[in-house]
């Protein structure tokens, strides 16, 4: 039986970082939402919604890294060689979130806004260096005979710095209703104000991005907004504008848990938008997931690994969620 076994590690490899942004993204809108709040006891309970899920939502940018090492070699040398700075900054900026988010906890109370500082800082520029790798991924990779061509300061555009901007937007609506879902009282409060707000500025950049990407590259243009394809993914924009409706409806309504789903399938189709612009391409604009492609020999190797890793991933998350449900308080905690 024959497999298409570059389609499948695109689709683990997507998989991947999609379960990244997801999940990864509201603990990082936790630290970006934290200037909005200066009581301890509120910051406190915002770190402890997030204490017992915050380190395992990280193995799915471990995964997607992994996979692309494996499956697309040509990829991983060209899209880190592009991105060393902002990838390296991006981890030196997610290491300082961690250690903040240990210390914190064990911290005099003197001490303990140091700690509030290296938390945001952190979050922040963990989520806009993500921000701006991913505007220069879309922008284009310039590659010559399977080498990276381009500057080293090549990642820094505009179109970057406001796709980095648009993702610190897009993880606080998560980070707020996750706490919507998770917190109650005049924390929740905020958060429904805040997601209200965050949901229209995100809608915004959903626009502006809609609208710049296509100027970038013909072909992406061609894409979207020629015949047949537009009646074909006009679902695409058409469910955007009714997920955002949704979600107003259920912060207006006050709901807990709906608001936190609406924001994630809002992401996921600005996500599915991306996907259906560069695909089948794996560095953009030209480079398809075929012409990266590892030899079969190893794909088949290291998928036999995957199969096995991936689903056990999904299973410890769900259980540490399950185990992990309902709201948290200042008083006990989880209850």
């Amino acid at each position: 039986m024959h497999f298409d076994l570059p389609l499948i590690w695109a689709i683990i490899i997507l998989f991947g970082i999609m379960m990244y942004i997801m999940m990864d993204g509201f603990d990082l809108g936790i630290g970006i939402l934290y200037p909005f709040f200066s009581e301890k006891s509120d910051r406190d309970v915002m770190m402890n919604t997030v204490a017992p899920v915050w380190d395992g939502n990280e193995t799915w940018l471990v995964l997607g890294g992994a996979g692309l090492l494996a499956a697309f070699p040509l990829a991983y040398s060209v899209v880190l060689s592009a991105f060393y700075m902002p990838i390296i900054l991006m981890l030196l900026a997610l290491i300082l979130r961690g250690v903040a988010f240990e210390f914190r906890f064990k911290a005099q109370e003197h001490e303990r806004h140091f700690w509030d500082k290296a938390f945001i800082l952190g979050s922040f520029a963990a989520t806009f260096f993500q921000g701006m790798i991913l505007g220069a991924y879309i922008h284009g990779i310039k590659v010559v005979d399977g080498v990276y061509a381009g500057g080293p300061l090549d990642w820094i555009t505009p179109f970057s710095v406001f796709t980095a901007l648009g993702l610190l937007v897009t993880y606080a609506l998560l980070g707020s209703t996750w706490l919507i879902m998770k917190t109650s009282g005049e924390l929740q409060t905020v958060s429904y104000r805040l997601a209200r707000v965050m949901a229209f500025v995100l809608l915004v950049f959903i626009v502006a991005v809609s609208i710049w990407t296509p100027l970038l590259n013909e072909a992406i243009a061609a894409r979207w907004f020629t015949l047949p394809n537009m009646l074909w993914l006009s679902p695409v924009p058409l469910m955007v504008t009714a997920f955002f409706v949704l979600l107003q409806k259920a912060l207006a309504q006050k709901a807990h848990v709906t608001p936190f789903v609406y924001a994630l399938a809002l992401v996921f189709l600005g996500y599915l938008g991306l996907g259906i612009s560069i695909w089948p391409h794996i560095i953009p604009p030209d480079i398809s997931i075929y012409a990266a492609a590892s030899p079969p020999e190893s794909q088949r190797f290291a998928l036999v690994g995957a199969l096995i890793i991936i689903p056990l991933i999904i299973a410890y998350t769900a259980w540490g969620y399950y185990v992990f449900r309902g709201k948290v308080s200042a008083e006990d905690h989880y209850h």
